[in-house]
């Protein structure tokens, strides 16, 4: 019943832009942190972003270089990461994650619920 479903992947250029999106339900959104983390073939999965519970308090790895921006909306249970000035390097499955810490973890193992992923495919 717990559900993470990310959306929004695809196919960009290098230099372009996507946001993806993670609905969530079966839980209650609002006392969970949120993050996401990626994981390119052959690669462990890696940590990219997260947000606190309730503060908006943001942390991001950093690769990501002030290019991505997660945000969350609690009355609709979702999570996005907004990803700008996308590199061929940032090509991978992208997951959502859920985590009862406050402000959430880089590391995967500190995360409850987690969805399916989705494709982000960065290529000229």
């Amino acid at each position: 019943q717990v559900q993470l479903v990310e959306s929004g992947g695809g196919l960009v250029q290098p230099g372009g832009s996507l946001r993806l999106s993670c609905a969530a339900s079966g839980f209650t959104f609002s006392s969970y942190a949120m993050g996401w983390f990626r994981q390119a073939p052959g690669k462990e999965r890696e940590f990219v972003i997260r947000i606190s519970k309730s503060t908006g308090n943001t942390y991001y790895a950093d690769f990501v270089k002030g290019r991505f921006t997660i945000s969350r909306d609690n009355a609709k249970s979702t999570v996005y990461l907004q990803m700008n000035s996308l590199k061929a390097e940032d090509t991978a499955v992208y997951y959502c994650a859920a985590s009862v810490m406050e402000s959430g973890s880089i590391y995967s193992t500190n995360y409850d619920y987690w969805g399916q992923g989705t494709q982000v495919t960065v290529s000229s």
